[in-house]
């Protein structure tokens, strides 16, 4: 169990908690776990704290948004970022420390553009979000990012927003996307030495607030119109994307 002060403490407590109001479909809110275990632990090691945390997460997400998940689209990403998951450990021993925020993020921020884009000039993009390639693309972002930095949540929730799904089938199916990724890329992890018996003490003690995230993220859900949603899924994917380019 790591050495932690009381405000360190706090501060995991409110991270614990947004991974949980992330797993209920608020893909942005990842930002708060990932600045907060990033400045605790270090942007490297801060990717094996929080694995363990989100898959916890997403089995939790799973059972309470099974129901609604659309199947298609996990099996046009998926295979794809397993690939990417590769490609990122792959990059993880070749790539400054220090490049990886910036390339999540330029990555992120284009891809918020394009769909603001998209909304602007919906008949430029009519056929494109439903296309092959454009999902095993997004597919192979996200299998990357997840990889380098836990960062895949925005990538993918932009795909389930540009392919229109409504907010519950947004939620049901990026709980099983990011269940069957997550726990792939496990064994990666405890390859390269990022997951171990004190990471995962620590993460057994933060279960209960990823828990309670959910119910939150549920309740929030229930009330938040689509409209809002979508606003949502854009400004927090935007906020992550800037923060990564280091503008704030």
């Amino acid at each position: 169990m790591p050495s932690l002060t009381l405000f360190q403490w706090t501060l995991c407590i409110i991270a614990g908690l947004g991974v949980g109001v992330a797993k209920s479909g608020f893909a942005g809110v990842s930002l708060i776990h990932v600045l907060v275990m990033a400045h605790i632990f270090g942007d490297l090691d801060s990717t094996g704290v929080v694995l363990p945390m989100l898959c916890v997460g997403d089995v939790f997400a799973v059972i309470a948004f099974k129901r609604h998940a659309v199947w298609r689209h996990v099996g046009r990403t998926l295979p794809v970022a397993c690939i990417g998951v590769v490609i990122g450990m792959w990059l993880m021993g070749i790539v400054p420390k220090g490049a990886y925020k910036p390339f999540i993020g330029w990555t992120v921020l284009v891809l918020v553009l394009v769909q603001v884009w998209r909304m602007w000039k919906p008949a430029m993009f009519e056929h494109v979000p439903h296309s092959l390639p454009f999902a095993a693309t997004m597919g192979l972002l996200a299998g990357i990012t997840t990889m380098m930095a836990n960062a895949a949540g925005p990538v993918m929730g932009l795909y389930f927003l540009s392919v229109g799904l409504p907010k519950y089938q947004f939620a049901g199916t990026s709980a099983w996307f990011f269940l069957l990724i997550n726990f792939y890329k496990i064994p990666f992890s405890i390859h390269l030495g990022l997951i171990h018996s004190d990471t995962l003490l620590f993460n057994l003690a933060l279960a209960p607030t990823i828990l309670a995230g959910l119910f939150m993220g549920r309740w929030l859900l229930a009330h938040v119109s689509q409209k809002l949603f979508d606003g949502l899924i854009l400004a927090f994917a935007a906020v992550v994307a800037l923060w990564r380019i280091g503008l704030f």
